[in-house]
């Protein structure tokens, strides 16, 4: 009789200190987008609605079948991940999830993960993998940009701007001033950061940027899509990872490129309603990865976090949860 896998649990201390340095992460979050322009088998996001207002829960199962003959460097597993905005009055995180692991030859489960560390660093990947291809090029050490939001998703992304953005200087914009100016503490002892500002809205945070990063946090109907063209440089790439929460819908259709990370996925959520007046998107990210020149004009890069992006994620922490011995070993 084979014997069955070890199952292991990695809770959130683990898995942020087994996740891989930035360059690791970003070439996960590149092998992921280019999975899902094909290969990659996953629905979009299936969707439940709690009572508490705004509240959700998705469960984002994932299969990537991989290079062996006998399939055991497939990656397959599915997150199931919440969200309750009136947990930040709590002190409790708005967003939680949990990852599955399983084996792709016999389907059990191999490892159960806090998937709150991989959900905040796969997703700044994702961006790091769009501001390393679409970026303006810019006089060497003088990059600009701008963030949006100071929550999880700001300080996740800092060390990727630094990596990608080597010396750029970066304007940080937030609803609560304080989150806004703890997020400048850290950025300002964030390798490749420069300097790093507190704007006094929005729009001074964004205008003339290079790049702009909108992570903001839920918003009223009428708060959303404030940012529109006239905010913005020429050439600018925006990369919107909290939806249509600022990037307005003219931006999207007046670029020269809009693309996304996973079309069926974004299509469906436009029919749900998450992005009223956007237009049909462009390519995937993965499938433009390689073009021979950056388009000249305004682009935009949206993602919204595919449950693949979590399983590769998963599956490189596992194995070195493995290797290091880390984590729970649970009963079956």
């Amino acid at each position: 009789m084979t014997d069955l896998p070890l199952l292991r649990y990695l809770s959130g201390s683990d898995v942020t200190a087994l996740m891989p340095p930035v360059a690791e992460r970003l070439a996960l979050a590149e092998a992921t987008l280019r999975g899902l322009t094909g290969g990659a088998d996953l629905p979009a996001k299936i969707g439940v609605h709690p009572h508490v207002e705004q509240s959700f829960g998705h469960a984002m199962p994932a299969y990537l079948a991989g290079g062996a003959a006998d399939h055991t460097e497939d990656r397959l597993g599915m997150k199931w991940v919440l969200g309750f905005p009136p947990n930040a009055h709590l002190g409790l995180p708005a967003i939680s999830a949990t990852l599955l692991l399983n084996d792709p030859v016999t389907g059990l489960v191999t490892a159960i993960l806090d998937a709150g560390p991989i959900t905040a660093h796969r997703t700044a990947a994702v961006s790091g993998v769009a501001i390393r291809a679409f970026a303006a090029p810019v006089v060497p050490g003088k990059p600009r940009a701008a963030l949006i939001g100071a929550g999880v998703q700001g300080h996740s992304h800092l060390p990727v701007l630094g990596y990608t953005l080597p010396g750029l200087d970066l304007s940080i914009y937030d609803r609560d001033p304080d989150r806004a100016t703890a997020l400048a503490q850290a950025a300002r002892t964030t390798p490749g950061i420069a300097s790093a500002t507190v704007a006094a809205s929005a729009r001074d945070a964004v205008g003339g940027a290079d790049v702009v990063v909108t992570a903001a946090s839920f918003a009223a109907p009428s708060d959303r899509q404030q940012m529109i063209n006239a905010w913005l440089a020429p050439n600018a790439l925006v990369v919107p990872v909290d939806y249509a929460t600022m990037c307005a819908a003219e931006v999207a259709r007046d670029a020269v490129l809009f693309t996304v990370d996973h079309r069926d996925q974004w299509l469906a959520n436009r029919d749900a309603g998450q992005f009223e007046n956007y237009p049909d998107p462009g390519p995937m990210l993965g499938e433009v990865l390689d073009l021979a020149a950056r388009p000249i004009g305004r682009i935009v890069a949206q993602h919204l976090g595919t449950g693949l992006a979590d399983v590769v994620f998963g599956t490189a922490i596992a194995a070195a949860a493995a290797a290091r011995n880390f984590g729970i070993t649970l009963p079956r």
